[in-house]
């Protein structure tokens, strides 16, 4: 141990020094030899007092690095800042880490930091750090935004205060928010407010930077603030949520009566913790809004319920080429006639490609359909004005179809039919019997003019005229994997379905083919079948027979 010289003050008058007698750790400055300039209340008590032969000391480790500094400074005429670095030593029995901080007049400012407050800081920190990893892992089990917004409330009034209120952006004149006390599970409100009524709470809402805590007066907080459990308020903190370029609410921090204002490093820890909850409401929002939308317009691409219109019968099946999804590029729609004895309009067709891009333009064609039912007693006008429009759009793709018009006649069902580049309909008689119909003509959206030759076929009672896409008579499977289904094939199950339901009909195909397919790959598979409901029927049932099927 060096002695200190006896005369040394315990503190001086120098300017620029007096501020560190209020320093938050003891403070030594010592001149380049290594007298102290300056030593706060706190440093002499740590080294001992000038005076005495043990206490008057300075340790010869913080001593050695002091004079390593000077010398280096003294070695750098274009630097008189050597970069210094921290030094751990003993002092008063306990491990001390000494930070210097080089003046421009030579002097050093040694910071005494006591090892077992670094100790404990280093703890806290790691403490939070955990608590933000473990925030991390619950936000980002979930993408429902309720549950994101009472796990931001739950954890912080678990580990930042006494109560936390997460307040939701304004959509109107209603504050929508989830409050818990520590301890109780959240709960969900709303109530007609100015967010200027809490400091800071509206700028929060607009992404704006939060207002210190100290500046808070609590009991000027409104009632709706404070959470049942919590009957008065000591503090409160604001703090905003940012998302992903919008901001995803505020996060509200309070405490009880007998706590004063949150401090600087707490405030700081509420806006990581509220970073990381802002970050996963966001994205919790921002999927639902993807995930309304998507099932909006999803609506609009799937294919229809058919059921009996105007005495008639129509079933319809579709599997797309993924299982996982939902739409594709094939797809079937039935208009119904404005009059009852008028034709009923039945389509089924199949867009070049498949998935979500083959799924636009077979909306789009559907669309484009429907605006022309005006026509649809002209087929071939008909197919000549939706050739036009897909000539005319931005898609590459064509398209084939199968037009056909059907009327109820007593008991018999009349249908016209018009195949653009598919493949014709089947006719499954009452006894068995299969036949195609003599329909074929060009595909749309290809060739500058189109051409169709139609067929017009009669049903008697319990027989059905079946419509398919290519992706059942091409499915590729069976025993060795890469037979085709095959229309052949499809005629055999078909010869089998004489006097069944539609929707029989239609499951015994899709089923089948499925079957042959196994988990290999496959295209989209449409099926649509119109039927003429077998006459009788049990008693009593009105023509329809047992789950509603004809009898």
């Amino acid at each position: 141990m060096v002695p200190l010289p006896t005369d040394t003050p315990r503190t001086t008058a120098e300017p620029g020094l007096t501020f560190l007698g209020d320093a938050p750790y003891p403070v030594l400055v010592l001149a380049a030899d290594g007298s102290v300039v300056h030593g706060s209340d706190a440093a002499w008590e740590l080294i001992g007092g000038p005076a005495g032969a043990e206490g008057g000391t300075i340790a010869p480790w913080l001593l050695d690095a002091h004079l390593r500094i000077s010398a280096d400074r003294d070695g750098r005429d274009h630097d008189p800042r050597p970069a210094a670095v921290p030094v751990r030593g003993l002092l008063a029995g306990g491990e001390v880490e000494a930070h210097p901080s080089v003046r421009a007049d030579g002097t050093v400012v040694w910071w005494l930091v006591d090892g077992a407050d670094r100790g404990v800081a280093l703890a806290v920190e790691r403490e939070r750090w955990s608590l933000l990893a473990q925030l991390s892992s619950l936000l980002l089990s979930s993408l429902n935004v309720q549950r994101c917004l009472e796990t931001t409330a739950q954890q912080a009034a678990a580990h930042l205060a006494d109560a936390a209120v997460v307040i939701s952006p304004t959509s109107g004149r209603v504050l929508r928010f989830v409050s818990c006390v520590r301890g109780g599970r959240p709960v969900h409100g709303g109530v007609r407010a100015d967010p200027a009524e809490v400091p800071g709470l509206a700028e929060a809402l607009r992404g704006f930077p939060p207002v210190p805590s100290r500046w808070i007066d609590p009991d000027a907080a409104p009632d709706w603030l404070l959470p049942d459990g919590l009957d008065a308020l000591g503090a409160v903190s604001v703090t905003p949520l940012p998302g992903h370029g919008v901001p995803a609410g505020a996060l509200v921090l309070l405490r009880g009566p007998g706590h004063g204002a949150f401090a600087p490093s707490e405030e700081v820890f509420a806006r990581l913790f509220a970073a990381r909850a802002g970050a996963a409401v966001s994205a919790a929002v921002m999927y639902s809004e993807q995930a309304a939308v998507t099932d909006l317009l999803m609506r609009e691409l799937l294919p229809p319920r058919l059921e009996q219109v105007n005495g008639t019968d129509y079933a319809g099946g579709y599997r797309a080429s993924v299982d996982r999804d939902r739409i594709g590029g094939d797809f079937y729609d039935v208009h119904p006639a404005a009059d009852p004895d008028g034709e009923t309009l039945a389509v089924l067709g199949d867009v070049c490609g498949k998935g979500l891009e083959a799924a636009v333009l077979t909306g789009k064609i559907r669309n484009t359909l429907h605006a022309l039912l005006p026509m649809a007693d002209d087929h071939p006008r008909l197919l000549t004005l939706l050739n036009r429009a897909l000539l005319t759009s931005h898609h590459t793709r064509f398209a084939t179809m199968v037009l056909a018009s059907v009327r109820r006649r007593e008991e018999r069902v009349t249908v016209r039919l018009s195949a653009a580049g598919h493949p014709a309909p089947l006719i499954v008689r009452a006894d068995g019997r299969v036949e195609a119909a003599r329909t074929s003509g060009s595909l749309v959206g290809a060739l500058p003019e189109t051409t169709v030759e139609s067929d017009t076929v009669v049903l008697a009672p319990g027989e059905a005229c079946v419509l398919y896409s290519d992706g059942v008579t091409e499915a590729r499977g069976g025993p060795l994997g890469d037979a085709m289904f095959g229309e052949e094939r499809l005629r055999r199950v078909l010869g089998e379905c004489g006097s069944m339901p539609a929707e029989a009909i239609v499951e015994r195909v899709l089923m089948l083919a499925s079957q042959w397919v196994g988990s290999g790959r496959h295209d989209d598979m449409a099926v649509m079948v119109v039927a003429a409901p077998r006459s009788g029927g049990l008693p009593g049932d009105g023509g329809r027979g047992i789950d509603g099927f004809a009898a």
